[in-house]
């Protein structure tokens, strides 16, 4: 991996679609390394975070963000450096399709594409290419990419003395530490699930001593709620929440209407989904949220989210029946057809997947 950074002249690291503080971490994270290899050898080294849509807005402090590039702003700049880069690296996803328009773009370069992700299924061969990955650093059992990510940067610096313990080796600079963080906070609920693992805690003392403060970023990601986010917040809970209580599982849902009426931005439903979960005897539980149809796409598009506490996997459930999938008790999904479309799914499958009580 050191090699493929020194040789390129021109990076682009990449990451999923709706991107959240795993996906801006792990990104970012991988950019500030780059750079700094860049600015140790004074190369002209030209290296570039492309999304393919807008990240929440609660994510806009984290070092770096201003210089992203999202592709639906900037198409015409994102394909040029696209076309010119000579080495990818893409994280937290593992099929093309999940970087939108880029996948194909991506699809298209022979450049060298570097993966790393943590999600279970895996990685797309990209029909007859079995060799589209140059290299891949695939852990579904890493809480997130951000720890994959931080295993790898230390793991080089430390000249390659093994993933398990580098980060005992070698300490990141502040900005790498704090969008690792970021992405470890994120993508593990405030570390609720996922995080069972004692060295991810060593990771974090790690990320402490390189400087983190991680109260002002828990309150950076946490606590930084417009009006109309709060009040969405209630209305999803009070109005649009049912419970399903043989089965200990609640779900929620919010059309596209309902999202307008409260000035929708995004990342204004993060965290809703975990909500259900603070009631006792729910073990599980569903949201959808309701995305209107784009021009040659006829119909809307329903992105669900799925949480589960303990032994109770999700992750079977949003592949088999919502083409998604994830980790055992974090998991996604999408339909494409109406909220009714979608509810309908879900009624009808939940009691294959789930541990309930009859």
């Amino acid at each position: 991996m050191k090699e493929y950074i020194e040789k390129a002249e021109h990076i682009v690291i990449l990451t999923h679609m709706a991107p959240d503080g795993d996906a801006m971490g792990s990104a970012l994270a991988l950019w500030h390394y780059c750079k700094g290899q860049r600015d140790e050898v004074q190369s002209t080294k030209e290296v570039t975070v492309i999304v393919p849509n807008a990240y929440p807005a609660f994510l806009g402090w984290m070092p770096g963000a201003k210089e992203v590039k999202v592709y639906e702003q900037e198409s015409a700049a994102c394909d040029k450096l696209i076309a010119e880069a000579d080495l990818f690296l893409c994280t937290d996803f593992n099929e093309p399709k999940r970087i939108g328009p880029m996948g194909e773009k991506l699809i298209a370069s022979e450049a060298p594409k570097i993966l790393i992700d943590h999600h279970i299924m895996e990685p797309s061969t990209v029909g007859d290419q079995p060799s589209f990955w140059a290299e891949v650093h695939s852990h579904p059992e890493a809480s997130s990419a951000c720890e994959i990510v931080y295993k790898l940067i230390t793991a080089v610096s430390c000249h390659g003395h093994g993933l398990a313990i580098s980060h005992q080796k070698s300490e990141v600079s502040l900005e790498i530490a704090t969008c690792i963080y970021t992405g470890l906070m994120t993508d593990t609920g405030n570390f609720s699930y996922n995080s069972t693992n004692a060295e991810l805690y060593d990771i974090i003392a790690s990320l402490l001593r390189a400087g983190v403060k991680k109260d002002e970023i828990y309150n950076a990601v946490f606590n930084q709620f417009s009006t109309d986010r709060m009040r969405l917040t209630g209305y999803a809970l009070y109005r649009k929440m049912r419970i399903y209580p043989e089965y200990h599982l609640a779900l929620i849902t919010l059309s596209a209407d309902e999202l307008d009426q409260y000035h929708y931005k995004t990342g204004d439903c993060e965290g809703i989904v975990n909500m259900p979960l603070q009631i006792a005897d729910v073990y599980y539980s569903v949201f959808m949220r309701e995305e209107r149809a784009k021009p040659g796409t006829p119909k809307p598009r329903i992105r669900i989210s799925f949480r589960s506490q303990g032994d109770r996997p999700v992750n079977i459930w949003a592949g088999e029946v919502f083409h998604g999938g994830g980790h055992a008790n974090a998991s996604g999904g999408e339909v494409f057809g109406s909220m009714g479309y979608a509810v309908k799914l879900f009624e009808q499958s939940y009691g294959k997947y789930l541990k309930g009580e009859r």
